[in-house]
């Protein structure tokens, strides 16, 4: 039994008529023909009533080809995923991922990812949260990574991971809880933001309680970078709260205070338009992000999610 003997006899019942059916299939009629007789000899049963004009399937016929639909649906299936979307791997891809996950995520699982996907040009751009999300609605970039959750119903969000927040700060009598940061122990002065626009600066404000207008530094001073807020700290400048994965090989130890369970975390996602097709290279992208981050973020589960506090509508 073969998938091409398959497709005749679908193709006989829709056609009821030999030749039809042949042209249907691309072969001569008498290819057709030979075929059938051996898929039923080889099954010992009769497939089609050839004493009727035009033939028809007997009974048991008529079961067979109803299975005979299912089998090629189940191939097609097949083919699709192991064929078409191995197709999904080549070509060109554009990865938007916002600032304050780019310089630290990325190093973590690019080289693998390239590695893996050595036919397909992938192009990573750094842009904010609401940037990515016009482009992946208007169809300029194909995935993203980005704090989550989006509240955009034409998106879909693949979760990664809960990332921790920790407070960084260089005065550690300000911060002597032995069992952990709260949240009643966060206060507006001398809190270092970054600028208006990142996801990450909601979250922190939303965390802290704090409403944009009641920062009370002595000082404003408003960063693009992570990098940048550490570096104040490290002069005494001041203080913040950064993702975990900004302090992973910090040699500031002390600097760095943990947050009481639930730990206080942001949700990170890869994000695709809802249309988007290439499961296989989403699936990839999943796999790889996943099996290179610490373990130790992996582990996490007495978490409290912070939502950025700007949600979009």
């Amino acid at each position: 039994m073969t998938i091409q003997q398959l497709k005749y006899i679908i193709a006989l019942n829709d056609k009821r008529h030999y030749v039809k059916a042949a042209e249907a299939c691309f072969v001569t009629q008498p290819t057709l023909t030979l075929q059938v007789k051996k898929l039923e000899d080889e099954i010992g049963t009769i497939i089609f009533n050839r004493d009727k004009s035009p033939l028809s399937p007997t009974p048991i016929g008529e079961e067979l080809i109803a299975k005979a639909k299912l089998i090629l649906q189940e191939v097609n299936e097949f083919n699709k995923f192991a064929y078409e979307d191995r197709i999904d791997l080549s070509g060109e891809c554009t990865l938007g991922i916002i600032p304050t996950i780019a310089p630290y995520l990325l190093p973590l699982f690019l080289e693998d990812f390239v590695k893996n996907h050595p036919d397909l040009k992938l192009i990573i751009k750094e842009m904010d949260t609401y940037q990515i999300i016009e482009a992946l609605n208007n169809g300029s970039i194909d995935m993203s990574i980005l704090s989550t959750p989006l509240g955009d119903s034409r998106l879909r969000e693949i979760n990664l991971y809960q990332e921790p927040f920790f407070l960084y700060c260089k005065n550690a009598q300000r911060f002597t809880n032995p069992d952990g940061i709260e949240q009643k122990d966060l206060t507006p002065e001398n809190l270092l933001l970054l600028e208006k626009g990142h996801c990450f600066r909601d979250q922190v404000l939303n965390l802290c309680k704090k409403s944009k207008t009641e920062e009370n530094n002595n000082f404003i001073f408003e960063s693009g970078s992570i990098q940048t807020i550490k570096n104040l700290v490290e002069a005494g400048l001041g203080y913040s709260l950064i993702p975990q994965l900004s302090i992973q090989h910090s040699s500031k130890k002390s600097f760095i205070k943990k947050f009481k369970p639930p730990v206080p975390t942001r949700e990170i996602s890869i994000v695709v338009n809802k249309n988007f097709a290439k499961e296989k290279l989403l699936e990839n992208l999943l796999m790889i992000i996943k099996r290179n981050i610490p373990k130790d973020i992996k582990k996490i589960d007495n978490y409290m999610r912070i939502r950025w506090k700007e949600p979009v509508l």
